[in-house]
């Protein structure tokens, strides 16, 4: 067998070493850089809908303290079968789980709650207005989160007059 004679030799210790010389520079796809030079980006640092001075979103409603809402807003909705049972379905699925089927605050999931949910049907939440209420769904409570962005105005209304309706039921008996 023949062997490798010098220049070849250094030729390839040669290109070795420069191949390991050069091995720092290949770290990362080239297109990786672009997140540390680009713009940085923040969340919400600007505002997504930029409304002109004096006017209000066309679908959203006005900021409003519940006890302002309690003086002010009346249900706009008559208590028909149609409006109950939109009531009686939103309520199942956004409420009952906290104050249970019947009002009572009985929930399944009670237990887990630092404070009890209030019971509906009697007490204090008995003789709430209508307006009161609707802006406990919208804005919440302390203890309770706000579905304003869970439920139309108009799904709102309908779920008052589904507890109004639980209130009568358990009056009467």
């Amino acid at each position: 067998m023949r062997q490798p004679d010098g220049a070849a030799l250094f030729g390839a210790l040669f290109m070795c070493a420069l191949l390991l010389a050069l091995t720092h520079r290949a770290g990362a796809f080239p297109w990786s850089i672009d997140m540390f030079r680009g713009e940085s980006v923040q969340a919400m640092a600007q505002s997504p809908r930029v409304m002109p001075h004096g006017t209000l979103p066309v679908d959203g409603e006005a900021p409003m303290s519940r006890e302002v809402a309690a003086a002010t807003l009346h249900n706009p909705l008559k208590p028909t079968a149609a409006a109950l049972a939109a009531g009686k379905s939103l309520f199942e699925n956004n409420c009952a789980a906290c104050h249970g089927d019947g009002g009572r605050g009985d929930g399944t999931v009670r237990f887990l709650l630092r404070v009890p949910p209030a019971d509906l049907t009697a007490g204090v939440a008995a003789q709430r207005s209508d307006g009161y209420i609707y802006a406990t769904i919208r804005n919440g409570s302390i203890m309770m989160p706000s579905y304003g962005d869970a439920m139309s105005p108009t799904e709102r209304w309908e779920v008052v007059l589904y507890v109004r309706s639980l209130q009568r039921r358990t009056s009467a008996r």
